[in-house]
């Protein structure tokens, strides 16, 4: 009974070995030369300002989630997309109901103005 959780064993201790391998063999190879200018926070080019942790506008975070939230919506489309041949008539209608729920949901949102950026 035991033998049978031998390649789920193998594959725990792998999956723990893999990652702290690769990790150890990494920092022997690469070179490690800090310097205050390497130590820097980095933002674009332009140096930091203020301290990282003030307080952000909800908007900020209420457009990322909008966007994550239309952009996995619409992946959607690409499977139907390559079967569309297959679906005929009651894929399309589908299709077409599921975009006006898209569409009514994003001029919802663009009516409470949630997609004005200040």
């Amino acid at each position: 009974m035991l033998a049978s959780y031998i390649p789920v064993l193998i594959f725990i201790i792998v999956a723990l070995l893999l990652p702290v391998v690769g990790l150890g063999v990494g920092r022997l190879l690469r070179p490690y030369k800090p310097s205050a200018s390497k130590l820097m926070p980095y933002e674009c080019g332009v140096d930091p300002e203020g301290d990282a942790r003030d307080r952000f506008s909800v908007r900020f975070y209420v457009i990322a989630i909008l966007f994550v939230i239309f952009d996995v919506e619409t992946i959607f489309l690409f499977p139907w997309a390559v079967i569309y041949d297959q679906l005929a008539l009651f894929g399309f209608i589908e299709m077409v109901i599921f975009l006006g729920i898209l569409l009514v949901g994003y001029f919802y949102v663009w009516k409470k103005g949630a997609l004005e950026w200040v």
